[in-house]
């Protein structure tokens, strides 16, 4: 069990969005957060208190949480120099990178030395099966978005809140490092070995009742030639009832590559839906969730009417507005 509160390790995140890790545990489980260690050159802030590692440790932090989600997933020797003194100092540390904190063996020396333990959040604990397609009770949400990183995870968050609230049978099915950081529980799917991925999303939206909700945290796009696996485990395993589309519209490129170019929201609709319906014929698209924290407010309304106009789809932001339009959708089908 990872213990909490957390102390919220930014590193020199290079931008805000590369600390998504750490932003999703504070938005989502703030009390889960009692402070940010940012190192210099950060560019990230997700708008909590800086601490040294010793006020966090007085202010009662137990673990030390990497908040930081860079490409390849990799430890810096620059971050070395804070997590070896955290383990020093009484902190636990947790990760949900690539680069193993079990695999590093400075890491390793000091934690035995002083008693602390390390949390790979990335590392499949269950021999998930080879996915085989058969229908399963129960209804199942799964976000797809235009790029990776465009807000799939909050949509899921929030119509889950959304639906509980409604007093709807619903379970958030966390498939990446912050969700499973956020919820304490699901697959760490990038992990996972290739053959078992659509599995492993089988395994986690088993048989339920028929009025019950399983919403799917999204991951990469297909659209996005370094994540698109993760994608198509999710479409074919979970084999949803329902997709959202997902998008940030001030990017210009996909995120990590500049020589590919956005697509269209019709595009995603086109195609995740046709791949949706070779698990589940009876698919739909039912709303789009645009991600307008770098719009203004008359900016962001007046572009979510134009896509809605368009496409014929309620359209919402589920972080500024909430998701109950896109719940009510959901109650359509």
């Amino acid at each position: 069990m990872i213990h909490t509160p957390y102390l919220l390790f930014l590193g020199d995140a290079p931008d805000q969005l590369a600390a998504k890790v750490a932003q999703g545990i504070r938005d989502w489980r703030p009390e889960n957060a009692v402070g940010q260690f940012r190192m210099e050159g950060c560019k990230a802030d997700v708008g909590l208190t800086d601490m040294t590692l010793a006020e966090a440790k007085a202010a009662g932090a137990k673990t030390l949480v990497i908040g930081v989600a860079n490409r390849g997933g990799m430890i810096s020797q620059a971050w070395k120099k804070v997590l070896i003194q955290a383990l020093e100092e009484g902190f636990d540390l947790a990760s949900g990178l690539h680069n193993l904190l079990r695999n590093e063996p400075d890491l390793v020396a000091v934690a035995e030395a002083t008693g602390r333990t390390l949390h790979d959040v990335r590392v499949p604990t269950v021999v998930y099966p080879i996915a085989n397609g058969k229908k399963r009770s129960g209804k199942r949400l799964l976000a797809v978005g235009t790029d990776c990183s465009v807000g799939k995870m909050y949509t899921a968050l929030a119509i889950d809140h959304s639906m509980r609230e409604a007093g709807m049978k619903s379970s958030f099915r966390a498939t990446g490092q912050t969700g499973i950081l956020i919820t304490g529980e699901g697959v760490p799917l990038d992990a996972v070995i290739a053959d078992f991925m659509a599995g492993s999303v089988e395994w986690l939206t088993p048989d339920n009742e028929d009025d019950h909700w399983d919403i799917i945290e999204g991951q990469g796009s297909i659209f996005h030639v370094s994540y698109s696996g993760v994608t198509m485990a999710l479409i074919h395993g979970g084999q949803p009832d329902a997709l959202i589309l997902s998008h940030e519209p001030t990017r210009t490129h996909m995120r990590g590559l500049p020589d590919y170019g956005m697509p269209t929201l019709e595009a995603v609709r086109d195609t995740a839906l046709a791949l949706a319906q070779v698990a589940n014929p009876s698919c739909q698209v039912v709303g789009i969730s645009i991600n307008t924290q770098h719009m203004s407010e008359d900016e962001a309304m007046t572009y979510m009417a134009e896509v809605e106009e368009r496409m014929g789809l309620p359209t919402v932001d589920p972080f500024r507005q909430g998701a109950d339009r896109l719940v009510e959708a959901l109650k359509a089908l």
